[in-house]
């Protein structure tokens, strides 16, 4: 049996980044760049109006007011997506829309709420804002050549956004990983059907399908298999052939049908441990193929299976997409944390923030056949070895869940 900390290790050692891919920028979404985007040219690509209104020499309007307004010829109009074809000169100004680039000579652009309006060849100005007000300024947001998304950036709408404003089609970006999710049992119906004699529903399969999919990747393979070597070796055989990680749930611990561990060995994974010295999840399984792919094998039960997917699965997936792994956070007990004396405890809790200062308690439901102690949780609570239960006021350490609101306070979106 091996510590957290050993657990950790073996798996970052063991688990590698997937090959870049050339993604289009519909595909982007939810992955991380696998290179520097350099500016093609500088934003704004030109000087251009900020308001609808009236593009000017600011020396023409000293001192113009409601009471004493300044009348300027207007020489021509300027539409978004249209060049100027006439200097504004002394004494002129050009009709101008948002995003028009600015005619020589102007500097300035009065709002048209502080005129007396489009339509004439004449405008009346009531208002004189210093000079450069109303103007975007050709590179004032990025300079050409400069590094605008570092690699390893993860990629959502608002970067999907600046590459398409700078005209880039597609990127190199870290790989999507094929997850195959494999529950194992006699025992587990599928919601719906009937449960009879000492049978219970399939949780497992929903639960690591919606934890894969909160943290942007959709399995790929999703497999039950019964307490039965050829049906299993066939399965895991099957899950193999078409992932980039695989993860069980079940048939991992030393009962006299668990034989999920002796079957991975079968099928060419090598262990690298199994047992960890924590509580819930003791009985966990890593591995990998002859060609580095990472296999979990996880507890059947599913507040253990939960708690083994967020602490070591979701680095794992991270390492292999070329993102960071999300960081853990410090809060105080609101109350006693029940730690074990010689196993590393997880527990699902709430976490809140209070006065400037993060607070957690853990789940009322402690035994880890407690399902229901996940609901409404934000995330998990942890804590070292301990001869007693921590006192409320310690310091301990948290890991979010991706859907818990505290992630924003906490600084971590």
């Amino acid at each position: 049996m091996i510590t957290v900390q050993d657990a950790h290790r073996m798996i970052r050692e063991s688990v590698g980044e997937l090959p870049l891919e050339y993604q289009p920028l519909s595909r982007l979404q939810g992955r991380v760049l696998g290179e520097d985007v350099v500016a093609p040219f500088p934003l704004p690509r030109f000087t251009n109006a900020a308001m609808d209104g009236f593009a000017l020499r600011r020396s023409d309007i000293e001192g113009a007011s409601q009471d004493t307004p300044v009348r300027l010829q207007v020489v021509s109009e300027v539409a978004a997506g249209a060049m100027p074809g006439v200097p504004v000169l002394q004494g002129s100004c050009a009709q101008i829309m948002t995003g028009a680039p600015l005619p020589d000579g102007a500097d300035t652009v009065v709002a048209f709420e502080q005129t007396s309006g489009f339509g004439s060849r004449e405008v009346s100005i009531f208002s004189a804002p210093k000079r450069g007000t109303n103007i975007r300024y050709a590179g004032e947001e990025v300079a050409c050549s400069s590094v605008l998304l570092r690699q390893g950036t993860p990629v959502a709408s608002a970067e999907i956004a600046v590459l398409a404003t700078l005209g880039i089609e597609g990127v190199l970006a870290g790989g999507v990983p094929r997850v195959a999710l494999v529950t194992v049992g006699d025992e587990l119906r599928m919601p719906g059907e009937a449960l009879e004699g000492a049978a219970i529903y399939n949780s497992n399969r929903f639960m690591l399908q919606a934890l894969c999919r909160a943290w942007g990747i959709e399995p790929t393979l999703l497999l039950h298999a019964p307490d039965d070597r050829a049906a299993l070796r066939g399965v895991l055989a099957e899950a193999l052939a078409g992932c980039d990680m695989l993860v069980t749930a079940g048939g991992i611990s030393t009962g006299e049908y668990d034989y999920v561990q002796e079957l991975l060995g079968e099928t060419g994974v090598a262990a690298r441990f199994w047992r960890v010295a924590q509580k819930p999840g003791k009985p966990l399984y890593f591995g990998t193929t002859g060609d580095n792919r990472p296999v979990f094998a996880l507890p059947g039960n599913p507040v253990s299976a939960m708690t083994c997917f967020h602490e070591y699965v979701v680095p794992a997936l991270c390492l292999q997409q070329g993102r960071a792994v999300p960081e853990k956070i410090e809060a105080l007990l609101a109350e006693p944390f029940p730690a074990d004396k010689k196993r590393y405890r997880f527990l699902p809790g709430t976490i809140w923030q209070e006065n400037g200062r993060l607070y957690c308690r853990v789940s009322r439901k402690v035994e880890s056949h407690m399902i229901t102690s996940l609901a409404g949780a934000d995330g998990i609570i942890e804590s070292g070895p301990a001869p007693d239960a921590l006192a409320a006021g310690s310091a301990v350490t948290c890991s979010l869940f991706p859907w818990s609101g505290v992630r924003r306070s906490a600084g971590l979106v």
